[in-house]
């Protein structure tokens, strides 16, 4: 394993497919359906995206003239902030709408909305939307690509991408690591997402929840169930944390968020029962004294949850940057 904060050696670009065949999709919609070294080629591409952030002079011009929309029919904050920054450092025109202010809340359908949205030739559109296949059905009618972030309890590819680079560059390498994803599983494009990409990178991922928060087909997305969160924990690399997603339940699920914290929070003697030098992480936002205890999440020597911040501009950037190569004409990308 490598010192934290040392990253992994990057694969040469001549163990990739030359040109778009590294990557040949047009959209970035989910994990799912994405190769190994499909994945690996969008980390990589992160690196030099790292780089240049932690530089004082944090900008690049390689989307210099590209209008980039960043259609949000969900509230966010962090990701929304995280494509504002990388759109803006690669150069791009970033244009943010705002569901509460825009025709949608006058009746205008999806389809409506995603025709006008491509009338106004934008090079690439990033939305959320808080249906599943909502994503996917505005790629189908828009001429550039889309980026998925976060539709429904489906998917939500970006974050899955910043968080395997995070912990590849905490760990130095993910085949082979346990990777244990606790909380609210039923509700979580997070999880899913991890699910997939982790299990695709040769991590072994557990999942555990309360029963009434696990979703029936865990094994189809690479995760294992667990009967307990300590099952779970058990000799664990990297614990990731999920809050519970009450804006997305309809009835009870659980008895009470004490009773939650009680057998799912992770604190000191539940942290314990993984390795002794287990990755904490968590999405955000936190629930700090329900899923997390406040002293874990902010131990920097054991949280990567500042880290994954960092990460998730680095890799919106490298998947804006890929994405837009075809638009821009570049050398085997055209």
């Amino acid at each position: 394993m490598t010192s934290p904060n040392t990253p992994s050696a990057r694969r040469p670009a001549s163990d990739y497919p030359p040109g778009s065949m590294a990557f040949p999709h047009r959209h970035l919609l989910g994990i799912a359906g994405l190769q190994p070294w499909e994945i690996e080629f969008l980390l990589d591409e992160a690196e030099q995206w790292v780089d240049l952030n932690r530089q004082a002079s944090k900008h690049d011009d390689r989307l210099a003239g590209l209008t980039l929309i960043n259609a949000f029919f969900e509230n966010s904050t962090r990701t929304l902030l995280s494509f504002e920054i990388a759109g803006k450092r690669l150069g791009a025109d970033v244009v943010n709408m705002h569901a509460a202010q825009s025709s949608v809340k006058k009746g205008e359908t999806l389809i409506d909305t995603a025709v006008t949205l491509n009338s106004m030739r934008a090079d690439a559109i990033v939305i959320r939307h808080g249906s599943s296949g909502a994503v996917q059905l505005i790629a189908d009618k828009v001429g550039c690509p889309v980026l998925n972030a976060g539709d429904g309890t489906h998917e939500h590819p970006t974050q899955a991408l910043l968080d395997a680079l995070t912990i590849r560059r905490r760990k130095g390498q993910i085949a082979g690591l346990r990777v244990a994803i606790c909380g609210d599983i039923l509700h979580s494009r997070v999880a899913r997402s991890n699910m997939i990409c982790l299990s695709t990178l040769g991590a072994e991922v557990r999942v555990a929840g309360p029963p009434a928060l696990m979703p029936p087909a865990v094994e189809s997305m690479g995760g294992t169930p667990c009967r307990s969160f300590a099952e779970a924990l058990d000799g664990a690399d990297v614990v990731m944390m999920l809050r519970l997603q009450n804006e997305r339940m309809q009835g009870q699920f659980i008895p009470s968020p004490r009773e939650f914290r009680h057998l799912y929070g992770l604190t000191d003697a539940k942290l314990a029962l993984a390795k002794p030098d287990a990755l904490v992480m968590h999405p955000g936002p936190m629930n700090r004294g329900i899923e997390i205890d406040s002293h874990i999440a902010d131990n920097a020597e054991r949280s990567a949850i500042t880290d994954q911040v960092e990460m998730g501009v680095a890799m919106r950037m490298a998947c804006l940057d890929v994405l837009t190569r075809r638009r821009r004409g570049v050398e085997g990308w055209a």
